[in-house]
C-alpha cells in the first residue's frame, strides 16, 4: 500500500507529459528515460543505435509506462526537422526535450582531423540546435515547455586532447543562455545540466589506475551515477522548477565549482 501511494505521487509530477530524450539508448540518457517515465511522462528514446533506443523503451514499456523509440541521427539536420514534424503531427506537441546525444573523438590539438572536430561539434553542439529548432515554435504556441541541455565539466574547465569537445560542450551553455532568454516570457524554461564524470560505459573502459587518479582530482573521491544527474534533469523538467531558466547545474562531487 506504502509502495503503491508512493509510486502514485512520483507518477503525478509529469504525467501526460510528452518527452523526446536524445542519445537514450545507454548511460545517462537511458537513465534520464527511466526516470522521467517513472514520474509520468510518455518518453520518446531517440538515438542513432536503433537497438539501444528500442531497448530502453522496451524497459519502460515494461515497467508500465509509455514509450516509443526513434533512430535517427541526431546531427543531421534535415532528419531532425522531418522526425520533428513527424511527432508533433502524432502527439501535437512536445512538452521536454532533453538534448543529451554525444560522442567523443578526442586528439591533440596537433593531430586533430577535420573530420574528428566536425564530428563532435555536430553531435554534440549542433544537434542541440536542429532539435531545439524542429519543437520550439510548438512550445511557443503552447506557451509551456522545458528544455534541458547537456553540457559538462569539460566545457568550463577544458581537457587535455579534448579541443573539440570541450568546445561544443561551452557552446551548450552559450547556445542554452541565449534562447532562455529569447523564450522566458513564453513559459519555456532552457537550462544546463553539466556531468562531471560519470560511472557510465565511458569510463568503464578507462583503467583502474586512471580511474583511482580522476577521483583524486573530485573533492568527494568518487564517481558519480547516472542516476544523480537523471534526478536533476527530471527537478528541471518539473513544475517546481517553473522559476529556473538560463542556469548551469554542475554534477561533479565538486571538481568544479
Amino acid at each position: 500500500m506504502f509502495y503503491h501511494m508512493e509510486q502514485m505521487t512520483s507518477e503525478s509530477s509529469l504525467s501526460g507529459k510528452i518527452c523526446i530524450v536524445t542519445g537514450a539508448g545507454r548511460g545517462i540518457g537511458r537513465a534520464t528515460a527511466l526516470k522521467l517515465a517513472s514520474a509520468g511522462a510518455h518518453m520518446i528514446c531517440v538515438s542513432k543505435n536503433e537497438s539501444s533506443c528500442a531497448s530502453t523503451a522496451k524497459e519502460i514499456r515494461e515497467s508500465g509506462h509509455g514509450a516509443e523509440h526513434i533512430a535517427v541521427d541526431a546531427s543531421d539536420g534535415k532528419l531532425v526537422a522531418a522526425v520533428c514534424e513527424s511527432i508533433l503531427s502524432k502527439h501535437g506537441g512536445v512538452d521536454i526535450l532533453i538534448n543529451n546525444a554525444g560522442i567523443v573523438r578526442d586528439n591533440l590539438m596537433l593531430r586533430m582531423s577535420d573530420e574528428e572536430w566536425n564530428e563532435v561539434i555536430n553531435t554534440n553542439l549542433s544537434s542541440c540546435f536542429h532539435w531545439t529548432k524542429g519543437l520550439l515554435r510548438a512550445m511557443v504556441k503552447k506557451r509551456n515547455g522545458r528544455i534541458v541541455n547537456l553540457s559538462s565539466v569539460v566545457g568550463c574547465t577544458g581537457n587535455f586532447g579534448q579541443a573539440n569537445y570541450a568546445a561544443a560542450k561551452a557552446g551548450v551553455i552559450g547556445f542554452t543562455k541565449s534562447v532562455a532568454r529569447e523564450v522566458a516570457t513564453r513559459g519555456i524554461t532552457v537550462n544546463v545540466v553539466a556531468p562531471g564524470f560519470i560511472q557510465t560505459d565511458m569510463t568503464n573502459t578507462l583503467g583502474k589506475d586512471i580511474i583511482e587518479k580522476i577521483k583524486e582530482t573530485i573533492p568527494m573521491k568518487q564517481l558519480g551515477e547516472v542516476e544523480d544527474v537523471a534526478s536533476v534533469i527530471k527537478f528541471l523538467c518539473s513544475d517546481e522548477a517553473k522559476y529556473v531558466t538560463g542556469q548551469v547545474i554542475h554534477v561533479n562531487g565538486g571538481m568544479y565549482m
